[in-house]
């Protein structure tokens, strides 16, 4: 049985940006095996494209849900997409 991989698209707003929350989810990405980048925007919002497998995609959402303990997630919106492959790590980008 082949594991069904995913895409997600994401806008998180609150506190997320200098509380080290782009590092979080470079984290929690790497931990859930996933690759894609995290970047902050103009609009204080931190934006991210992870992909891998559905299973592990849906529980980093959840994390990144959550946010760190010194940061506040007041808002995720989620764009759900086809599996690229494209993506050779996850990284921070600026």
């Amino acid at each position: 049985m082949t594991a069904e991989y995913a895409k997600v698209h994401g806008y998180v707003s609150g506190r997320v940006q200098g509380v080290g929350f782009r590092y979080f989810t470079q984290d929690s990405a790497v931990q859930h095996g996933l690759k894609g980048w995290v970047k902050n925007l103009p609009d204080s919002r931190v934006e991210f494209i992870a992909e891998g497998p559905k299973g592990m995609v849906n529980d980093f959402v959840k994390t990144i849900n959550r946010g760190p303990i010194s940061g506040h997630v007041s808002n995720i919106e989620l764009e759900w997409g086809k599996f690229t492959g494209e993506y050779e790590s996850f990284r921070i980008t600026f």
